[in-house]
C-alpha cells in the first residue's frame, strides 16, 4: 500500500464496515505508512482495490491493526488469504502469535477469526465508538506454528 492508494482503500472500505462512520480515516492510514506498519492492498483481476490489510509488528507478535474487504468482493476467500498472509509474515520473521481486536457485535468477523484458529483472549471495554456510546472489544490470539527448516 502507498499514499496513491489511500483515496480508493477509503472508498472501497466504507461500504464494506458495519459501523461506516466508524472505519479508518485517511489520517490512520497516512500515520501508520509513516510508522512502518505492514500494510497490504489487493486488488480484483481489473486493477481495483478490493481489500486492505494493517498490521504492526510487536515483540514476538504481530498485532494485527486492520482487515477489510470491498462488500462485492466479500464471502469469497479474500480475508482467509490475508489472514494467511499474516501466518506467512509471523512464519518469516519467528513471531509466535497473531493478536486483533473485534467487536462482539461483528459476527461475520469473529465466525471467520474463530474458523482461523483465533481464541478470545480477554476485553477491552468500551473500546470503540458505537451509535449509543461505546463498544467493547473481543481481544483474540492466534498462536502460529513454525515450519523447521531442519
Amino acid at each position: 500500500m502507498t499514499q496513491d492508494d489511500i483515496a480508493e482503500v477509503l472508498q472501497m472500505e466504507r461500504p464494506a464496515c458495519l459501523h461506516p462512520v466508524h472505519a479508518w480515516s485517511e489520517d490512520n492510514y497516512r500515520s501508520s505508512l509513516r510508522s512502518g506498519y505492514w500494510m497490504r492492498v489487493a486488488c480484483s483481476p481489473q486493477g481495483r482495490i478490493v481489500g486492505v490489510c494493517v498490521a504492526m509488528f510487536g515483540v514476538d507478535e504481530l498485532h494485527l491493526l486492520n482487515i477489510a474487504v470491498a462488500r462485492e468482493a466479500q464471502g469469497q476467500g479474500l480475508a482467509r488469504w490475508m489472514l494467511a498472509q499474516l501466518i506467512a509474515l509471523c512464519q518469516a520473521h519467528a513471531l509466535a502469535s497473531i493478536w486483533l481486536e473485534v467487536r462482539p457485535s461483528n459476527t461475520p468477523a469473529r465466525a471467520l477469526y474463530q474458523a482461523q484458529g483465533y481464541v478470545d483472549v480477554g476485553v477491552r471495554k468500551a473500546y470503540y465508538p458505537a451509535p449509543e456510546g461505546r463498544e467493547d472489544a473481543l481481544v483474540m490470539k492466534r498462536e502460529v506454528d513454525h515450519v523447521s527448516m531442519a
